[in-house]
């Protein structure tokens, strides 16, 4: 993410993404705020971003569902830019069957939004995560890398 320039991260826990967000708290040069819920972090992203700050937030897939409204009615609308770091849940390799809904859906919802997305290898994570961003702060729109569950199973 810093290779594209972000410079603050809010966060919303979720079991896959515990490591990213101990790098996160341990870098001096990124503003971390960890959040509730996930619309409240777009919203604190949103603000961020217009204070000059390059955003970026990471989230389960589950959370997308609670932001459709801050991403349409503030992020989309005022073509505010946010890079979202979603691990994707409720898919192959998901044990919790009340992750599948969501998981069946993220595609869909971010389609629908008109969120560009990509999901990364392991291998190719670091320049996709910096692309990704160059273009979400370039283009003025959020973007999504997706990180499924057997991206995150290959660390």
């Amino acid at each position: 993410m810093k290779k594209g320039g972000v410079n603050f991260v809010a966060s919303v826990p979720c079991l896959y993404l515990r490591e990213l967000l101990d790098l996160i708290n341990s870098d001096k040069e990124i503003t971390h705020v960890p959040v509730t819920r996930e619309e409240e972090g777009i919203g604190l992203c949103a603000g961020a971003y217009m204070g000059g700050m390059r955003p970026a937030i990471i989230m389960q897939n589950s959370g997308l569902g609670n932001s459709i409204n801050a991403l349409a009615s503030l992020d989309l609308l005022y073509r505010i830019p946010v890079l979202m770091i979603i691990s994707h849940r409720g898919v192959e390799g998901e044990r919790i069957v009340a992750q599948m809904p969501m998981g069946k859906l993220t595609k869909h919802l971010l389609r629908t939004l008109g969120i560009p997305y990509v999901s990364p290898t392991l291998a190719e994570v670091e320049s996709v995560v910096a692309v990704e961003a160059e273009k979400c702060f370039n283009e003025r729109v959020p973007r999504a890398v997706l990180l499924s569950i057997s991206f995150w199973r290959g660390l």
